[in-house]
């Protein structure tokens, strides 16, 4: 079994929450909106990393990330780009079985030509009243299995710094 964490649009903020929920992957993909590479500093400290440039991944150290990218992990295609509107390949005939996204801060899985399309939603600083969240992907042999988890945040965590 292969545990998949999924993340993105952190903009900067890697909340402890996430990266408690990411302990344990066998591999992590973000979906971009990076935020720095502390970010990625920190992720892949704590497991392979697969990571895309979002559109407001601009400075000079995004130079070095990917738009796409496409990893085999645990016997599963995944294809990673920010976001979905972009979508350059087609997936089912590529041979990818799960197309991981970002960009629009919405949480959300869906299949269409059996392929799964998976969006982890924002882990990074919250958006209108969207949920903070992140998934993973369980690869069990030739079954994917996504979930999407919806962060449980301290108290105070969205406050303004000032306020705290």
């Amino acid at each position: 079994m292969t545990r998949i964490g999924l993340i993105s649009d952190t903009h900067g903020l890697l909340r402890p929450e996430a990266l408690a929920f990411l302990q344990g992957c066998d591999h992590i993909v973000h979906g971009g909106d990076i935020g720095g590479p502390q970010i990625l500093e920190q992720l892949s400290a704590i497991a392979p990393l697969t990571a895309v440039r979002g559109n407001n991944d601009r400075e000079p150290w995004a130079d070095a990330v990917p738009e796409t990218d496409m990893v085999q992990v645990g016997g599963v295609f995944l294809y990673a780009l920010h976001d979905i509107a972009e979508l350059d390949i087609d997936a089912a005939a590529a041979g990818v079985q799960v197309v991981v996204t970002g960009h629009s801060h919405k949480p959300r899985i869906e299949r269409r030509d059996g392929v799964l399309y998976i969006n982890p939603g924002s882990a990074g600083p919250r958006r209108f009243s969207l949920p903070i969240s992140v998934g993973e992907l369980v690869v069990d042999g030739g079954t994917v299995t996504p979930r999407l988890v919806e962060l449980e945040l301290a108290p105070n965590a969205d406050a303004p710094k000032a306020a705290r």
